[in-house]
């Protein structure tokens, strides 16, 4: 099972290094980097600098807000800065931020996200085989890369292009065109994942990573002082309507009901309990990195990555 340390969105340039490289020390496959608060790439290019080993991945870079060749430009450094660690997680974001945020137009997001994703190949493409770009698409048109302005080719692979989303639309689009799919928080429960995420990606084979955000810490008490928290960022999760249907979905009304939302335990009891919520369901699992004792969150890290993948 790759293991995935999510970043706190609030660890900019000057923080990410360390964070990283613990992590990397702690035994996880791949760093997940959001954009929230910061430029996702300028944090990505500080993990990468600060480790060696380690996969960054943007989970998720914000796509209409940019221009498909600014979005290539970004992952092909980041590719070539690291020696192919870097992954290129991409996603649609909803109506209110994409237009009240960024002032940015809004369209169909599914037909939209799909072309920006067969665009972004269509450059990597043509930046790694000086072949002519053409691509017209629904939405985006490239039809023009002088010699001038094409960066050149990798000594590896192009970056793999994951994205996400909620609605059955966005998720079978990500399993058309998308390396990966990376579960929303809202619905990476498996009762959303069984009856809804994976039939919906049965169209492709991308990888899935499970986002289930595990209450976790040393002991019990520890636990409970936690779940105040957790039930206020859920809260704010919920409050977006295109969200709170997977409530119903996994039948469940109350908020207060924690212990049916999300898996929890003690660093020694989650991975046994990740395995009973997540095997042979997914790939991969995020965590957090809670600050505290590195050899247990490392003994968590090796027993998770064992847990039987999909």
């Amino acid at each position: 099972m790759e293991m995935v340390a999510t970043a706190p969105a609030t660890l900019g340039p000057a923080e990410i290094g360390a964070f990283a490289a613990r992590a990397e020390r702690l035994g996880f496959d791949t760093i997940h980097v959001s954009e929230t608060i910061h430029d996702p790439f300028t944090v990505a290019a500080f993990a990468l600098q600060a480790t060696t080993d380690i996969t960054v991945r943007t989970s998720m870079a914000l796509a209409f807000p940019r221009s498909p060749m600014i979005t290539a430009y970004a992952a092909w450094d980041l590719a070539r800065l690291s020696g192919g660690r870097f992954q290129l997680g991409i996603a649609s974001q909803v109506r209110g931020n994409i237009v009240g945020r960024f002032s940015t137009a809004w369209s169909e997001p599914v037909s939209r996200m799909a072309d920006y994703i067969r665009a972004l190949r269509a450059i990597f493409h043509a930046f790694q085989t000086g072949e002519r770009l053409n691509y017209v698409g629904a939405h985006y048109t490239f039809d023009k890369l002088q010699p001038y302005f094409n960066p050149g080719p990798l000594d590896h692979p192009a970056p793999a292009i994951w994205t996400g989303g909620v609605n059955a639309r966005m998720v079978a689009m990500a399993g058309e065109v998308a390396d990966g799919f990376v579960c929303h928080p809202t619905s990476s429960h498996p009762t959303i994942m069984r009856t809804q995420t994976l039939p919906a990606l049965a169209g492709g084979s991308p990888r899935v990573i499970a986002n289930p955000q595990p209450l976790m810490a040393a002991t019990r008490e520890e636990i409970d002082a936690l779940r105040d928290t957790r039930r206020s960022e859920l809260a704010f999760l919920y409050s977006t309507p295109a969200y709170r249907r997977q409530l119903e979905r996994i039948g469940v009304t109350d908020l207060g009901a924690l212990e049916q939302l999300v898996p929890q335990g003690t660093y020694d009891e989650i991975p046994e309990v990740l395995e009973q919520w997540y095997a042979g369901l997914c790939d991969g699992l995020t965590i957090s990195l809670p600050a505290g004792d590195d050899a247990a969150l490392a003994e968590l890290v090796r027993q998770c990555r064992v847990i039987p993948p999909r």
